[in-house]
Parts: structure tokens; C-alpha cells; sequence
């Protein structure tokens, strides 16, 4: 196949893409700069910042106070999670993509094992889009009573970006509710674990 073909049959891949068929699904893989560049970010106050203020906001969306614009939360019976919307704050590409892979290791220090972590790349009609994300699971567990522990479920944390502008961050837990698991830990609990007070 020629340069042009391959050229070609990559825009084609774009314009086909769906929610269901990304032109682009990759794992992701970040190279010893980045590497580098991430321990010592995680050094600075950006990555105690960022989970301070989701811990405030966290405390004021249970208190049924006036949250900050750029950060909402889900709350049902087998989901909870936040979602921060990045597009209306003044962080940089490169401190959001470390709060993301931050993330990822806070929930692994918490007995968690990654599942996968994978970037797909889809064409919308406005814009280019890339959701990052990494999906964890935590390491079975069985209670004394044959209960299987599910830490705080099963948790999803996307990177959406549009046009590689960062665009939202979010994270979710879902829970089994499920006579074979025992209660999963409280989201709050699960925020306070994230933010090292837990």
C-alpha cells in the first residue's frame, strides 16, 4: 500500500468512526520524559491542590451547598463519582494529564489492580475526540463470611479531550449490588482514601 493510500484510508477510518468503532484505540504508554516529568510534578503542590479542592467540594455537595461550577457529582444507588470540568479552569494540558495518571495510582495504593488503560480516538462533527482512561478493579478479597470484597467497586477514571484540548475528567465508581459481594466502602470514604486522609 503507498504512502497516499495509507494517508487515505486513515481519514476513512475518522469519518467511519462511532461510539462503538474508534478510528484510533491504542494503549497507552508514556515514554521516560513523561515519566520523569510526572515524579516530578507529583513533588509540587499541583497534585494536593487539585485533591483538596475535590475533597471540599466533595464536603459542600454533601452539605447541599453552592459548588464550584467547574466540578459536578453522580450519586445513585450503583454509581457514584465526579466529574471536573477542565475547560473552565486555568490548568495546563500537562498538570491535568498528571492528575489523571495521578489518580490511577491513588486508587492502585488502595489494593486495586489496573485492568486497562487505553486512549480512543473518535471523529465528531465539531471536533476531534480523545477519551483516555484507565479502569480498575480491586484484588478479590473474600470475607470471612464467602462474601467477595469489593473495595469501592469497580472504578473508571476518562480524560476527555477535544481537538487535545482537555476538555473533562472524570471518575466513577460502580458497585455490585449483589447477595455474592459485601457492601461496597462509601464514595466519601473513597474521596478521603484519594486525598491521603483515609
Amino acid at each position: 500500500m503507498s504512502f497516499w493510500d495509507n494517508i487515505t484510508n486513515i481519514f476513512r477510518q475518522a469519518e467511519e468512526s462511532s461510539p462503538s468503532q474508534p478510528a484510533v484505540h491504542e494503549l497507552i504508554e508514556r515514554n521516560e520524559a513523561e515519566l520523569a516529568n510526572y515524579e516530578r510534578w507529583k513533588k509540587t503542590l499541583g497534585s494536593k491542590r487539585l485533591l483538596n479542592w475535590l475533597v471540599d467540594q466533595y464536603a459542600i455537595f454533601k452539605s447541599g451547598g453552592r459548588q464550584d461550577q467547574a466540578m459536578g457529582f453522580l450519586d445513585t444507588p450503583s454509581s457514584k463519582g465526579f466529574v471536573i470540568y477542565f475547560h473552565q479552569t486555568q490548568y495546563s494540558r500537562e498538570e491535568i494529564t498528571h492528575f489523571f495518571h495521578y489518580l490511577k495510582e491513588r486508587v492502585q495504593s488502595l489494593n486495586y489492580r489496573s485492568d486497562i488503560s487505553d486512549r480512543r480516538v473518535f471523529s465528531r462533527k465539531d471536533w476531534v475526540e480523545t477519551i483516555e482512561r484507565h479502569y480498575l478493579k480491586p484484588r478479590a478479597r473474600y470475607e470471612d463470611v464467602g462474601s467477595i470484597n469489593q473495595g469501592f467497586g469497580n472504578i473508571m477514571i476518562e480524560l476527555e479531550l477535544r481537538n487535545d484540548i482537555p476538555h473533562n475528567l472524570r471518575l466513577r465508581a460502580n458497585v455490585y449490588n449483589d447477595a455474592m459481594f459485601a457492601e461496597a466502602g462509601s464514595f466519601g470514604a473513597l474521596v478521603m482514601a484519594l486525598s491521603g486522609g483515609g
